[in-house]
């Protein structure tokens, strides 16, 4: 009998996304991969979850949410063996296009797996980041925008009315919040470190015209830990998440919102995030067959990255 065929957490997960290199002493390190999944090994959670299968995302997939100018950036910067993109702060390597477009692919994946039933939720294991990312520029780490993309292919693909995001990360994720701010169709809630990088994210940043209100920055102090953040999720996202009605839930998971991170100032601990990840299940459950597809953005203190990551998805298995 094939166990994980019973799972209900499945798992996007390809370790050639080390080979997007961004350099000797650089946050977002190969090494993240890793330590993730070594500890979700000796946790034995990687036994729980359902390997999901991997491809590369399409050109036509990518213009879902990128612009065919900067997605040919991309491919020029690559290909001419350029350091950085030229749009922002994101280095790059020789591997890091096809990274990029297997990490999107790995995520559309799990889309399909979470709406066709096959699990009930996912997590994807996937550099680079990519909730800065907007549609016309890749800045921060971030190449494409993983999040805002899945959130375009189950709207295209699977017909999803309404998609319902949710960011941690302790950097706003201004290219996610770009890409929908004119949409009443994806609500976007953010908690996040405020003044900081990348300096978005203020309280009055609520969409315009048809996506005013579907909007919701939740920015707080450095120090700022549980009773801040998770209290935004348990009360402002509660609130506005019932209303809004999402027929899939997909979660920003940056865990440089932890305790110790080396790129922030929040206080969350392991059991903080299970809270997050269970507010988030909870929504799901209520509103979307229990339909959420979960992706790792920041984090870079690699212990405090590989516990944080396990309390997640130890909370997406058990399913409560």
């Amino acid at each position: 009998m094939d166990t994980n065929r019973s799972c209900q957490t499945g798992l996007a997960a390809r370790p050639a996304c080390k080979q997007h290199d961004p350099g000797l002493g650089h946050p977002e390190q190969p090494a993240r991969f890793d330590a993730v999944m070594a500890r979700f090994t000796a946790d034995g959670l990687t036994e729980e979850m359902r390997p999901l299968e991997e491809r590369r995302a399409t050109r036509e997939e990518l213009l879902l949410c990128h612009t065919k100018e900067y997605i040919a950036i991309v491919e020029e910067d690559v290909e001419s063996g350029a350091p950085t993109l030229r749009t922002g702060d994101t280095h790059i390597s020789p591997a890091s296009l096809d990274v990029a477009l297997h990490s999107a692919g790995g995520v559309f994946n799990a889309v399909d797996a979470v709406m066709e039933g096959e699990v009930q939720n996912a997590f994807c294991l996937v550099r680079p980041p990519g909730h800065h990312a907007s549609p016309a520029r890749g800045m921060g780490f971030c190449i494409f925008n993983h999040i805002a993309l899945a959130a375009r292919y189950a709207q295209r693909r699977h017909g999803v009315a309404r998609v319902l995001i949710l960011d941690w990360d302790v950097h706003h994720g201004n290219g996610t919040q770009d890409a929908f701010y004119h949409d009443a169709s994806v609500f976007f809630f953010s908690t996040h470190q405020h003044p900081w990088y990348p300096g978005t994210g203020a309280e009055d940043e609520r969409g315009k015209g048809e996506g005013e209100g579907t909007t919701l920055n939740c920015p707080f102090p450095a120090g700022a830990g549980s009773r801040e953040i998770v209290g935004a999720f348990s009360r402002q996202l509660v609130e506005a998440a019932d209303a809004f009605r999402p027929e899939l839930v997909l979660i920003s998971a940056g865990f440089d919102s932890r305790q110790g991170d080396p790129l922030g100032h929040f206080e969350l601990l392991d059991p903080d995030f299970e809270s997050l990840t269970r507010v988030g299940l909870d929504l799901a459950r209520r509103h979307a067959q229990c339909r959420l597809v979960s992706m790792l953005e920041g984090g870079y203190d690699l212990d405090g990255l590989a516990s944080a990551a396990a309390a997640h998805v130890r909370t997406l298995v058990s399913g409560h």
